[in-house]
C-alpha cells in the first residue's frame, strides 16, 4: 500500500512497517511530502523516523492500538459492513443529547454506550453528541487533551467500535454528532512538532502555542484539520461536528479557517447526499460564525448559546459569581432578552471581561435553531469545584421548570446525560495522566484554582484518583425510583410536545413574546398558539394570560383554567405548557 507523510523540515524519512524499513522519497508534486510503498494490511503496525530519529506515529494515524506514544496501525475502512440505511438528519427540529462515553456506563466503552441507546429513543432525542474520542494517555479523561486527531481512543473500543455505535444509532433513527478539538492538542503524547510547523508562537492560547492557521506552513496544517473533520463525517458516517472553543482558533488570513471548513463540509454533504452540519462553541457572541458565507459569514450551521444558560442558571439558583454577575442583576430580564434576541451580551458591558462584548443578532437572517439552548453541559457542571449538577441544588419542581424553558425555547435544545432523570451522581473533572509530573501539576492546579474562590483543598476532588471518575458514572438504577422517574416522565412529555407542536420548532426568533416579574419570580412566553409559564417562586403566581379558552398540554402540578380575569394561577416551583385550541 501507499504511505505518505508531510515532513518539510526533514532530510530523510524512513518508514518502519511490521519489522521492515524503507526509505521514503520526496513527492515531486507536493512540497514537503514523502511517499513510498510497503506491504501492509488492516492492522499492520507502522511509524516514521525523521533523520534517523525515533520512530513516531503517523500524524494522520487512523488507529493507535498502544496509545498515543505507540506505533500507528493501518485501518481499512472498506472492510466494515454498514447495516443501517441512513438518509441523515439535520439540525432543524433536533433535540441533542451530550454524552461522555467513559461515564455514560461504568464499562466506559462505545459498545456499552450503544447498548443504552434505546433509552434515548424512548426519551425522544434526535441526536447523540459524543464528547471527544481522539486518543489521550491513560484510560479515562474528558477527552479535551486528545492527540492523533484522526484516530479513536483505544480503551473506548477503537475505530470499529465507533462504527458499530454509529450504525446502531442510525438503525434506531438517531443522528450522531462528534465533539472535535482543533484549537490545541494535549500536553502529553503530541508528536506533531517534529514533523512540521503545526503550531506557531505568533499567537498564544491558554494551552500554549496556537495551532498554525496563518503562519508559514499553515496551508498544510489547515488541510490536516479539514481532512480530519471530513474523515469523521465520511468514514464513520457521523452527521455533525461540535467544534470546541472556536474563539481560540486564531487566523488572520483573508479566508478564515472556519469558512474553509464549512465550505468543505457543505461540499461533502452534497457528495454523500445527506445533511451534515457544524456547531461552534464560542464565547464571542459574534453572529458572523453562523451567518451564511454568501453574506460574508463563516457559514457554520449553529453555535452553543451560553448566554441562555447563564440567564437560566442565575434565575434558578441565585448564583452571581464570575461570569454570572451581569445576568444575576435581573435574571428574568436577562432570560427574556436571550429568548427573544439570542444573545444577552450584544454590545453591552461585561463586568467579567471589563469591556463591552458581543453584537446584536439579526433575527431576520438567523433562525432560532442555529443557537443551542441548555440548562446543563459538561463544562457548566464539570468545571464546578465538586461537579455538582442542578439536581444537587434544586427541587424537582425547579428542575422541571429548567427543562420546560430549555425544551420549549426557540433554540435547538441540548441535554447533558442524566439530567433527564435528575441524576444524583456528580460529573467531576478527572484525568488519567501517565506522566507523574503532569499528573501532579494538574492536581495542584485544580486545587489552587478553587482555593482562590474559597474552597478548602481537601474538598476539591483529586482528578487523578480513579474514584473521581467512578463517582461521575451514571447510576442506571435511578430512573426506576422517585423522584427521578417523575422528572424523566416530564422530559419525555416535553420532548414529545416539541415534536408534535409546530410552533415549538418555528425558527423565527422575533415571533417569541415574553412577560415576567422579577419580584414574584415568574416568566411566561408565547410561541404561536403555544403558551409557556414557569413559576420559580415558592408561592402561587398569578400570571396574566389573556382571555380566551386554553388547553393544558402539560403541567408539573395541576393548574386551574384561567378565570374571566385571564389570570393563570401557577403553583410555586412549577410550570405549565398550554395552547389555544
Amino acid at each position: 500500500m501507499q504511505f505518505e507523510v508531510w515532513a518539510p523540515q526533514a532530510d530523510r524519512v524512513t518508514l518502519h512497517c511490521e519489522g521492515t524499513t524503507r526509505a521514503l522519497a520526496r513527492d515531486p508534486g507536493r512540497e514537503g511530502w514523502w511517499t513510498g510503498e510497503a506491504e501492509a494490511v488492516d492492522g499492520s503496525r507502522y511509524g516514521f523516523a525523521l533523520d534517523d530519529g525515533p520512530v513516531l506515529p503517523d500524524p494522520r494515524s487512523r488507529r493507535q492500538p498502544d496509545g498515543p506514544d505507540g506505533l500507528s496501525a493501518v485501518v481499512d475502512h472498506g472492510r466494515h459492513e454498514w447495516r443501517a440505511r441512513w438518509a441523515g438528519r439535520g439540525l432543524p427540529g433536533a433535540v441533542l443529547y451530550e454524552l461522555h462515553v467513559g461515564t455514560y456506563t461504568r464499562e466506559g466503552t462505545l459498545d456499552a454506550a450503544a447498548e443504552r441507546l434505546d433509552h434515548l429513543v424512548e426519551l425522544g432525542v434526535t441526536h447523540v453528541e459524543l464528547m471527544p474520542l481522539c486518543p489521550f494517555p491513560g484510560r479515562h479523561g474528558w477527552g479535551y487533551e486528545g492527540v492523533s486527531l484522526w484516530a479513536v481512543h483505544e480503551p473506548y473500543g477503537g475505530p470499529e467500535a465507533l462504527k458499530r455505535f454509529v450504525d446502531r444509532a442510525h438503525g434506531l433513527g438517531l443522528g450522531v454528532v462528534l465533539d472535535v478539538v482543533h484549537n490545541h492538542l494535549g500536553p502529553s503524547g503530541n508528536h506533531l512538532p517534529p514533523f512540521g510547523p503545526y503550531f506557531t508562537d505568533t499567537h498564544t492560547t491558554p494551552w500554549g502555542s496556537a495551532v498554525n492557521l496563518d503562519a508559514p506552513g499553515s496551508d498544510e496544517v489547515r488541510a490536516f484539520l479539514v481532512g480530519s473533520a471530513l474523515a469523521w463525517l465520511r468514514d464513520y458516517r457521523i452527521d455533525g461536528l461540535r467544534l470546541d472553543a472556536v474563539h481560540q482558533l486564531y487566523d488572520t488570513r483573508a479566508r478564515h479557517f472556519l469558512e474553509e471548513l464549512s465550505a468543505a463540509v457543505d461540499a461533502l454533504a452534497g457528495e454523500v447526499g445527506r445533511p451534515l452540519f457544524l456547531i461552534a462553541e464560542s464565547d464571542m457572541n459574534n453572529p458572523r460564525f453562523i451567518t451564511r458565507r454568501a453574506e460574508n459569514g463563516l457559514g457554520l450551521h449553529a453555535q452553543w448559546n451560553d448566554d441562555f444558560h447563564h440567564a437560566l442558571h442565575t434565575a434558578l439558583t441565585g448564583e452571581a459569581q464570575g461570569y454570572y454577575a451581569d445576568f444575576a442583576r435581573e435574571p428574568f430580564a436577562a432570560l427574556a432578552k436571550t429568548l427573544t434576541g439570542g444573545y444577552f451580551h450584544d454590545g453591552t458591558y461585561s463586568s467579567f471581561r471589563g469591556r463591552h462584548h458581543g453584537r446584536p443578532l439579526d433575527r431576520t437572517r438567523v433562525a432560532g435553531h442555529r443557537l443551542l439552548g441548555y440548562s446543563q453541559t459538561h463544562d457548566q457542571i464539570g468545571n464546578r469545584a465538586q461537579g455538582d449538577r442542578l439536581a444537587a441544588l434544586l427541587s424537582p419542581g425547579l428542575l422541571a421548570c429548567a427543562a420546560t424553558l430549555t425544551l420549549t425555547a426557540p433554540f435547538t435544545p441540548m441535554l447533558f446525560m442524566g439530567e433527564e432523570w435528575a441524576a444524583g451522581t456528580p460529573w467531576q473533572f478527572f484525568t488519567d495522566h501517565t506522566d507523574p509530573e503532569l499528573a501532579e501539576s494538574v492536581r495542584r492546579g485544580r486545587r489552587r484554582e478553587f482555593a482562590a474562590h474559597g474552597w478548602a483543598e481537601e474538598d476539591v476532588p483529586d482528578p487523578q484518583d480513579p474514584a473521581t471518575r467512578e463517582r461521575s458514572c451514571l447510576d442506571w438504577s435511578e430512573p426506576e425510583r422517585e423522584p427521578h422517574a417523575r422528572v424523566l416522565a416530564w422530559y419525555r412529555r416535553l420532548i414529545a410536545l416539541r415534536h408534535a407542536q409546530p410552533d415549538l420548532t418555528d425558527p423565527d426568533l422575533a415571533a417569541t413574546r415574553v412577560a415576567y416579574d422579577e419580584e414574584d419570580r415568574w416568566l411566561a412566553f408565547r410561541r404561536g398558539d403555544v403558551r409557556v409559564a414557569v413559576n420559580l417562586g415558592k408561592r402561587t403566581a398569578a400570571i396574566p394570560l389573556g382571555t380566551g379558552r386554553v388547553e393544558v398540554l402539560a403541567a408539573w402540578e395541576p393548574v386551574p383554567e384561567p378565570g374571566p380575569d385571564g389570570l393563570l394561577h401557577v403553583p410555586g416551583e412549577s410550570c405549565v405548557v398550554l395552547t389555544r385550541p
